[in-house]
């Protein structure tokens, strides 16, 4: 639905900034092995976190030089708090320094580069993805207003804050990106990236499941349709002449997130709700409430709470036009007929797939798709509790009798489920998990690629680490002699 969650509130500024650095981070160095516990963690519920800054304050200091640009004590201070304050402190306080360090040196190294091979960012992805982070913090706060007050800054003042240090992460994203885009690799070099792998070390592969579905979606009748409009309007008529949004909202809207809160949705900015929603919602004044909306979740009316800049904080309610239970049994009819073609050979399941199938999945042979990851391949805990309850009493290639399910629209309608493979618990293998070894020599290989790329660099750029940080038994070779 369009309820987003609300993350943990944060501390300071600083901490915000932190947070920044660390998310690209996690994107920059998913390569990087060593550094994954550094560069993973997010930051929240932090009114403790101030305390804690304040409590191991130090007198800043440059600690490290890359090219033109500084590193400072306290940049590897403010992240050293946060993991800690997560649990996410593994070894020494230094050791953590150092590997946070590491971390900095090596997307400045990557901007560093990137200026002189010219690459850059332009402005609108800039924009972007820095009015998805202000978007991100806002709702953290409630309100663009609670957030300001907090942190005794502007929105603006905010933003110019963070707009440089996004901009660098979006380059060093795309350095990185030039460095590994043409690695393959090639079949022989698969099975020697196994072979060398040591036998305790080679990973433990859960149950796991091809499932493909054939969906029967029986629409909504035009009757249904008017009444639900009906409805809104009615609701709205009530709201006008004064009874509460919020009210009207817990007892009968039908999006779960939101409901609960009085169909309040909390701030967003442009392009993160639905397009037809955003049209209408933009227009309000604070306090109106709008016509009937159409999305593709189902019908509202919206009322603007507060508007700051590009983002709106509204509250709607949501009804969902439901299908008739003659439709559904038309439906359910329909799909058994089909599985008796197919259970009889008079049809293959990919031709009913092809032939009948009204799901959005139809163009790739029915596969569910697995949201988690994107691959066609679930663990049992990643599917969803009517397939898992369905699929677990069949066999590899049979196909279930007609099975209820709810649309991404969370509309009622019917499937077939196919059980296509099911893999037991094993240790990865080549015959069984090839593209699986693939991806993991891949990855390997543009690990140590970018781990080449970096200690030839490092030579070349100018470097200096203090004294006190050149102890670090750091993974890659930053100055000569270090």
């Amino acid at each position: 639905m369009i309820y987003m969650r609300r993350p943990c509130k944060m501390g300071n500024l600083r901490f915000i900034i932190s947070r920044v650095i660390i998310e690209m981070q996690g994107i920059l160095l998913t390569m990087r092995i060593i550094l994954i516990t550094a560069t993973t963690i997010l930051l929240c519920c932090a009114s403790t976190i101030t305390a804690q800054a304040q409590e191991e304050h130090v007198i800043d200091e440059v600690v490290a030089v890359v090219g033109k640009t500084i590193v400072l004590e306290s940049d590897v201070q403010n992240q050293y708090i946060s993991l800690r304050m997560q649990g996410g402190v593994r070894g020494s306080a230094s050791e953590v320094r150092c590997q946070i360090l590491e971390d900095i040196l090596y997307q400045k190294l990557m901007v560093t580069q990137a200026e002189y091979d010219s690459i850059e960012v332009n402005e609108a992805q800039v924009q972007s993805e820095l009015d998805r982070r202000i978007g991100m913090f806002i709702n953290q706060f409630g309100s663009q207003e609670k957030m300001e007050d907090y942190y005794d800054k502007t929105l603006t003042e905010i933003k110019l804050e963070l707009h440089d240090i996004i901009e660098e992460q979006l380059v060093a994203q795309q350095m990185q990106g030039n460095i590994v885009m043409n690695l393959d690799v090639t079949p022989s070099e698969i099975k020697n990236y196994y072979r060398k792998l040591p036998v305790d070390s080679i990973p433990s592969i859960k149950t796991e499941y091809k499932i493909a579905q054939i969906v029967k979606n029986p629409p909504v009748s035009v009757e249904e349709r008017i009444q639900v409009k009906e409805k809104l309007l009615e609701m709205r008529k009530r709201i006008l002449n004064g009874e509460s949004f919020s009210t009207l909202a817990i007892l009968y809207s039908e999006d779960p997130g939101s409901a609960k809160k009085g169909g309040e949705l909390g701030f967003y900015g442009r392009g993160q709700l639905y397009p037809q929603f955003e049209a209408v919602a933009y227009k309000l004044k604070d306090g109106e409430v709008s016509g009937v909306v159409e999305t593709e979740a189902g019908y509202h009316i919206i009322q603007m709470i507060e508007r700051k800049g590009d983002y709106i904080n509204v509250r709607h309610i949501l009804l969902v036009p439901k299908v008739s239970p003659m439709d559904l049994l038309k439906a359910r009819n329909e799909l058994d007929s089909i599985a008796n073609l197919i259970n009889s050979d008079s049809i293959t399941f990919d031709e009913a797939v092809t032939m009948f199938s009204e799901g959005d999945n139809k163009n790739n042979g029915g596969f569910l798709m697995n949201p988690y990851t994107g691959s066609i391949t679930f663990e049992a805990e990643q599917l969803d509790p009517q397939v898992s309850f369905t699929i677990e009493k069949m066999v590899v290639g049979e196909v279930s009798s007609p099975v209820p399910m709810k649309t991404e629209e969370q509309k009622d309608a019917y499937r077939l489920l196919k059980l296509v493979e099911k893999t037991l618990p094993h240790r990865a293998n080549l015959k069984d998990d090839y593209s699986r070894i693939q991806e993991w020599a891949l990855q390997q290989k543009q690990m140590e690629v970018i781990n080449d790329w970096i200690n030839e660099k490092a030579q070349e750029i100018y470097i200096r680490i203090i004294p006190s940080y050149r102890d670090c038994q750091f993974h890659n070779t930053w100055i000569s002699g270090n």
